[in-house]
Parts: structure tokens; C-alpha cells; sequence
């Protein structure tokens, strides 16, 4: 299986990371004296499941290593375009590509055995898109502390991963639709309006359990989409916030991975 990772953003004055990057990109953030999208890289290169490896976001100079064919795109404006780029130079190289798995630079503490797991997940249905969530208890368990933002839905609270999948032909950037969701995606109720009113109020009542919130999306969305309930936290925690960095910071130290 193939993987594109989505790299660009540089956080503008007043953001919450902008202290840290000064202009550069969040990729690109120092974690334990290399760039935090490296960790991600190392993790997918050491996968037994990653072929290929497609990066797009950032300067195609950048200094970066990859034990799996890498190739480097710029930043293409927005993070669907990104995918795109991704997906197209996937197929590029090989016309029969498929699958794909999505991964953000931001989740520094994945490790290969994590690919792994969700490339097999991958691997036993045929869906269009396959979108982890993680459980409030799995999440506070590993990283307390976190910050995480919650939604409760039937059965449980959950947080969604950064390590998903997609089936490469649904990737269409022209859909307003998928533009609106990705600019939403901070937000569990602006998400849930997007996909229609019906579907807010049955969250907003709690009555949408994970199987019926992802069979509302991929009604809308008019695609075949599994949510996977994941049990690593590290999938869903990404850095948006510098309490989230120092955290990970402080993890990984403790970790002493190499």
C-alpha cells in the first residue's frame, strides 16, 4: 500500500504555533532534534505494509529521508488539493494504484506497527474511506492531559485519527462539499449541519452511534465509508496547540526513540 502525506500549512501570526515556527512550516517543528513530519516517515518507511511514499506541502528541496521510494511535492494551496497532487503523482507512477492511506505530518508518535494495523484494517473490506476515531477513554489513558475535542455520540465520546485511508479515484477537489467538511473538521456540530439537519439534531440528541454517524457521511457524501475504531491513541494526537507539542516532545524524549 501506498501513503501521502499531507505537509503543508506555515501557522500565520497569531495562531497558536506561530511562537514556535516563526513563519516556517509546522512540519517542519523540532521533536527531539529532527522535523516532526521525519518521525512520521520513519514510521511509515519501516512499515512492512507502506510501497511508496508521497509528500505534499512543502519546498521539494527539503530535507527529509525515507527507507521507501519518497517523492516530495509543493505546497498546492489547500489540504484536498494536497491530497490530490498526492494521489495523482501515486497513479502517475503506477496506473493500477487503489487504495491509499491519508497521513497528516502532525502525528509524530505513530510507529510502524501502527501502519501496519490499519493497512491490514484497510485490507479487509472494499470501502471508499475508511476514517479512524479514537475513544475519549483510549485517548486521556495514554495522553491525559491532552485537550483532545470530543463527540459524543450513542455508545461512547470519540476524537478522530489523523491516519485514514481513501480509495484514490473518490479524491475529486471539485466537490464544494469536501472542501466545506475539511474546513470543519475541528468541529463535530458545523460538520454535522454540513451533511444536513437531520444529522445534527440526532447528534446534538445523542442518538447516532459510530456506525450510524459514518453511514450518514457517506450517504451525503455518496461513497461506501467504514469508521474504524482505532486503539492507538498516538493516531489522534496530533499537534495543533504548543501544549500538544510540549507533550509530544516530552513523550517521545521519555520514549528514547532513535
Amino acid at each position: 500500500m501506498d501513503a501521502v502525506v499531507t505537509a503543508g500549512g506555515a501557522p500565520r501570526p497569531g495562531e497558536p504555533l506561530y511562537e514556535h515556527t516563526q513563519g516556517g512550516y509546522k512540519a517542519m517543528l523540532d521533536i527531539q532534534g529532527k522535523p516532526m513530519v521525519q518521525w512520521v516517515l520513519d514510521a511509515l518507511g519501516a512499515s512492512q505494509m507502506i510501497r511508496r511514499v508521497v509528500v505534499v506541502g512543502l519546498p521539494v528541496f527539503t530535507d527529509l529521508a525515507c527507507s521507501k521510494s519518497m517523492t516530495i511535492l509543493p505546497d498546492q494551496g489547500d489540504m484536498l488539493a494536497n491530497l490530490k497532487a498526492g494521489v495523482d503523482e501515486l497513479v502517475r507512477e503506477d496506473p493500477s494504484t487503489q487504495q491509499f492511506l491519508a497521513v497528516a505530518s502532525d502525528i509524530p508518535a505513530i510507529t510502524p506497527e501502527m501502519v501496519d494495523w490499519m493497512a491490514k484494517t484497510v485490507l479487509e473490506t472494499d470501502d471508499d474511506i475508511y476514517y479512524t476515531v479514537i475513544s475519549r477513554a483510549v485517548m486521556e489513558k495514554r495522553f491525559p492531559g491532552s485537550r483532545r475535542s470530543y463527540t459524543q455520540l450513542k455508545e461512547v465520546e470519540i476524537c478522530g485519527g489523523d491516519l485514514n485511508a481513501v480509495r484514490a479515484p473518490i479524491v475529486k477537489p471539485e466537490n464544494p462539499l469536501y472542501h466545506r467538511l475539511i474546513e470543519a473538521r475541528k468541529s463535530s456540530i458545523k460538520q454535522a449541519a454540513l451533511l444536513g439537519y437531520d444529522t445534527l439534531l440526532l447528534l446534538l440528541l445523542r442518538r447516532l452511534s459510530v456506525e450510524e454517524a459514518a453511514a450518514q457521511v457517506s450517504k451525503r457524501l455518496g461513497v461506501k465509508g467504514r469508521a474504524v475504531v482505532c486503539p492507538y491513541a498516538e493516531i489522534g494526537m496530533d499537534v495543533d496547540k504548543p501544549r500538544q507539542l510540549e507533550i509530544l516532545r516530552a513523550d517521545l524524549a521519555r520514549l528514547n526513540v532513535p
